[in-house]
């Protein structure tokens, strides 16, 4: 009986390509992979349910969930929350100066 154990130790999601592509690209596309196929928390109800549906396009699981733009492997990208930053500090200069 094979019942408990793993198919792969250290390969993971990318054993299906086997030995092609190289170790280290394998390596790279195992952590877009992961990030991609995870679960993520919904901005809206606070719950960890949003999945990828297509690249840049994730919706939460419940019902009525809307759709959220995000990035291609990820649900909100580094840039994007950079830019959310600058926005909210932004806001908050512009009310300091009225």
């Amino acid at each position: 009986f094979n019942m408990g154990r793993r198919r792969t130790k250290k390969v993971g999601i990318v054993g299906k390509y086997g030995t092609r592509y190289g170790s280290s690209i394998r390596k790279r596309l195992k952590q877009y992979e992961i990030s991609q196929h995870a679960k993520y928390v919904d901005p809206f109800t606070g719950k960890e349910n949003v999945k990828r549906l297509v690249t840049g396009i994730w919706q939460g699981k419940t019902r009525g969930s809307r759709k959220i733009a995000g990035g291609a492997y990820q649900l909100s990208t580094s840039a994007a929350v950079t830019a959310k930053d600058n926005v909210e500090r932004l806001k908050k200069l512009q009310k300091k100066a009225e």
